[in-house]
């Protein structure tokens, strides 16, 4: 009786798996960290050679694409399946799936991944409750990464910080003040922090080896020490900062302890935080290193314009600068005094009327939400006066029925840079025009 041969589909399937179980172990384990955890596990029927290869994955990431068909199998079920048989160390751990999750579920795998050298810590907790971390996920020393969405945090009094941990994402976390503050001062190789809505009255950043800082929240003060090598920093607060007072500039401050910053991003109100005492055309220290800034301004606010142009003046390394333009509230009109608001306009007037520094690096400008204002044009003037190698400046009108109203201004302003382009886009569409 003659052997039936096997179909061609599964001949070619056979030599398909064969092939990919020939390649190095390496180059296997980087093509099943790119796939969902669902399809990796799936991996394990090919062959002999694949049946524990995806029980050794290092790195586990649990979100919303781990479901499984079978009405009977829960995303426990699934991170439980895993994690039982999974063989070797697990480097990284990201919970970001299942909806209302159980305490217990959470703190049982947290206290799975603590005795597991454990890398990458992310819990994200989008609904239901804010979870409280259990202790044992403060005794992961091995920690580099910890990503916290939704969660409560309060460490034993033994914490005495994550010596290796490099960064740090919180966002909706709740947690004391002083507790924060002696969790970074612990961490001595932080590179990254990245804090979203804290509810401190007073931030204090304390990190010698911190590079790249996002922080947006509600708080009155901001302090940086020991943060010297600090070079990429985007900061937004809430209005209530608003109430901000100082003796001397709040900017020069700021800016003292940032002497390698290259990125900066200014959020609206923490630029009026950073105008009070800053009425001064020009930084004791210019900022050398300084190449993108980002700033949130009222044009028509001239203590915010002066501040603007403080900063630009005392950046002659800003390659890129991006503007966005909102006016004033009106609950805003009288938070600078009157006569804070007269010494800044007449700066501003000197400063429009001399043109007195050039924007020597500036090559890229982007200006956000334009309208058909005296203060706005005159500042745009400004720039295209003073910036003698500019390639492009980008404007997204606030209404698109301007933008004729708009051009047609443009065309009238005079030009440094001979090869600069302007470019209009449609805040509605895709669509650009460029002059």
């Amino acid at each position: 009786m003659k052997q039936r041969k096997p179909p061609k589909s599964r001949l070619k399937l056979e030599m398909e798996v064969d092939r990919f179980s020939n390649l190095p172990s390496d180059v296997v384990e980087k093509i099943l960290s790119r796939l969902p955890i669902r399809e990796a596990v799936r991996t394990s029927v090919l062959s002999t050679k694949w049946r524990y290869r995806s029980a050794m994955l290092p790195h586990l990431v649990f979100d919303d694409q781990c479901v499984s068909t079978r009405k009977n199998i829960t995303f426990v079920n699934i991170v439980d399946h895993v994690l039982l048989g999974h063989i070797g160390p697990i480097h990284k751990f990201e919970l970001s799936g299942g909806d209302c999750l159980d305490n217990w579920d959470i703190d049982r795998w947290i206290l799975h991944l603590s005795r597991n050298s454990i890398k990458e810590f992310i819990l994200v907790i989008r609904q239901g409750f804010n979870h409280r971390i259990p202790s044992c996920l403060f005794s992961c020393q091995d920690m580099i990464h910890l990503e916290l969405l939704g969660c409560v945090l309060k460490p034993p009094s033994t914490f005495k910080g994550f010596r290796n941990l490099k960064s740090l994402v919180f966002q909706r976390v709740t947690l004391a003040q002083d507790v924060f503050q002696n969790l970074i001062a612990c961490c001595p190789l932080l590179e990254k922090l990245t804090l979203s809505i804290p509810t401190f009255h007073h931030l204090k950043i304390d990190a010698p080896n911190l590079q790249f800082l996002d922080v947006e929240g509600d708080f009155e003060d901001v302090t940086f020490e020991n943060t010297l090598n600090l070079a990429d920093v985007c900061i937004r607060i809430y209005p209530r900062g608003r109430t901000w007072v100082c003796d001397n500039s709040n900017l020069v401050k700021l800016l003292v302890q940032l002497p390698l910053i290259q990125r900066l991003k200014i959020g609206r109100y923490f630029l009026q935080i950073l105008v009070v005492g800053s009425l001064s055309p020009k930084l004791p220290k210019p900022c050398l290193y300084l190449k993108f800034l980002s700033v949130v301004v009222n044009l028509n606010d001239p203590a915010e314009v002066l501040t603007v142009l403080c900063l630009l003046r005392s950046s002659p390394a800003v390659q890129e600068l991006e503007i966005a333009l909102y006016p004033a509230l009106e609950e805003e009109q009288d938070f600078y005094a009157p006569q804070e608001v007269q010494a800044a306009l007449s700066e501003v007037n000197s400063l429009y009327g001399n043109w007195i520094f050039p924007l020597t690096q500036l090559r890229l400008v982007k200006i956000y939400y334009v309208s058909d204002v005296k203060t706005e044009l005159d500042f745009i003037r400004f720039l295209l006066l003073n910036s003698p190698v500019l390639e492009k400046m980008i404007v997204t009108p606030d209404d698109a029925s301007d933008s004729l109203k708009l051009i047609k201004q443009f065309l009238r302003l005079g030009r440094a840079s001979v090869h600069s382009e302007i470019i209009f886009l449609d805040p509605y569409s895709s669509g650009n025009f460029s002059s």
